[in-house]
Formats: structure tokens, sequence, C-alpha cells
């Protein structure tokens, strides 16, 4: 795991308004990963998890710090600037389903794909479908998918066209047990080499499968 950071987080610092009282989300909250890196942020509901994830996919921007992804400042950009930057260098993958409903699972990989080059080759996708176990569903709406079909294909979306960052927010959380193994497998297998991933998770499974934890108590990491 040598190289410039794939993705930088320096000093964040966010505050919401609740009432007439400044609440801090994140104090100072630092976090650098390598390429080739799996790092699992844990912590209590409230901790900070949720905006941390936010700030690190140019979602929101910190009162203080800066994020950069592959060397490129991501935060304190134009929300046109940050899109663009969020389509082609991160992948997200969330516990809700991301899937275009009107679009068979190919037709959703090529829409994520299209964010991050021009064109992508459908064998590519294929072959992407296939690491995931999904080959047969290429031509399924998402509607008719089961709930690991679904995490599976979420998961394949998120890295469709090949990002250098995934944020994963709570994979597992709709899954059984065996399937919580399976997308922990393909995580670990279909990261690529230069670049990293996230994941925000309540799971000990999912952290104990991570090169490293990073965790989050009354928005302070540790």
């Amino acid at each position: 795991m040598n190289g410039a950071p794939v993705l930088e987080a320096q000093g964040l610092h966010r505050f919401f308004r609740r009432g007439g009282e400044e609440v801090a989300a994140l104090r100072d909250v630092s976090l650098s990963l390598r390429p080739g890196e799996m790092v699992a942020v844990v912590g209590p509901s409230g901790s900070g998890k949720s905006t941390l994830l936010n700030l690190l996919a140019g979602l929101d921007d910190p009162d203080g710090g800066m994020v950069r992804v592959a060397g490129r400042q991501l935060s304190h950009q134009s929300a046109t600037v940050q899109a663009r930057l969020r389509g082609e260098l991160i992948g997200v993958l969330t516990q809700a389903s991301g899937l275009v409903e009107h679009l068979d699972v190919l037709g959703n990989l090529r829409l994520a794909a299209s964010f991050r080059r021009e064109t992508a080759r459908t064998q590519d996708l294929l072959a992407l479908l296939e690491s995931v176990q999904l080959a047969d569903r290429s031509g399924s709406r998402p509607s008719t998918l089961s709930g690991g079909e679904t995490a599976r294909a979420n998961l394949a979306v998120a890295l469709a066209g090949g990002p250098r960052v995934l944020l994963a927010d709570e994979p597992t959380a709709e899954v059984s047990t065996p399937e919580e193994a399976v997308l922990l497998e393909l995580l670990r297998a279909l990261q690529p080499l230069d670049g990293a991933t996230v994941l925000v998770t309540h799971s000990a499974v999912v952290a104990d499968a991570a090169d490293r934890v990073v965790h989050l108590v009354d928005g302070r990491a540790s």
C-alpha cells in the first residue's frame, strides 16, 4: 500500500445549528487512504459517520479542513465541479437501492460508467456482472432482483467505469449473514489496485474485514 494517498481528508470540522445551539458533528477529523487500502469507520449513532461520508463524497462542504481525491481538491468547489469529480472518481454504495427501475441491470451499469468515461465496453460491464455473480440477470429490471442480488447489483453500479474511491454506507445492512460474507469477499476482490475503500458500518464482521478501523465518537476520530 505505497504511493500518494488516493483519498485524503485533513482537519475536517463540521457544525450544524440545532435550534439556537451550534452542534459540532465533526471535530478535526483527518483520514488518509493509500492505494489498495480498505478502512472501516465505526461509531455509535450520532457520532458523525454520515457527516464524514458526505464530506468525503463532496455532497457537503466542511466548515474547516480539506478533502482531496486522487490529488484533486474536492471540497470548497462549486457544485458543478464537485458533481463532475464525484462522477469521475467516486463510487457511492448505500444500503438503499440506487438502481433506476426503468433500466435493466446492464443499463444501470452503463449509466454509472458514462459518468467516468465517454464509452464503456459492454464486454467489460458484463465481466463486472459476472464477477458479482449476476451474469444471468443483466437484462432484469431491479424490482425482480432478490435482496442479495440487489446488493450485488448496487456494488457493480458503484464500481462501473473504475472509480478511484469507493464509499460504502452500511453496505451489508439489508442482507443475510451468508450474503454479507459474499459481499465482503467481492468488495475486497474487486477493489482496484490503485483505488481505496471506506466502509461506514455497525457490523463487527465488516470492520474485521478492513485493513484498519477508525473509531468516531462525538465527532472525534481515534
